[in-house]
């Protein structure tokens, strides 16, 4: 499943591509639980298929979760969605 403007990923309705590089790409989100704008993080299929790729970035997520500082995103969660690629985490899209 390719992700596209008008997606909806468990409680998220996918708005816009923000970028892409080579950990995946990032998109504009609305959370519909808490009405919020996010941004989604979504890993290429090489990292998740790959367990230590994979739990390496589990790693460094719980890392950026621990930190409070207003120049570093918020990670909210870590997240799956059926059909795609985990969807890592949601952090809070700057105004």
């Amino acid at each position: 499943m390719a992700l596209a403007p008008g997606t909806r990923l468990g409680h998220y309705d996918v708005t816009a591509l923000i970028g892409e590089g080579g950990m995946g790409e990032v998109w504009q989100a609305r959370d519909t639980k808490l009405d919020r704008d996010v941004a989604l993080k979504v890993l290429p299929e090489a990292f998740t298929s790959d367990p230590d790729r994979l739990a390496r970035f589990e790693r460094e997520a719980k890392v950026l979760a621990s930190l409070h500082d207003p120049n570093i995103g918020s990670i909210y969660g870590l997240e799956e969605a059926a059909g795609v690629v985990p969807v890592p985490d949601a952090t809070r899209v700057p105004p």
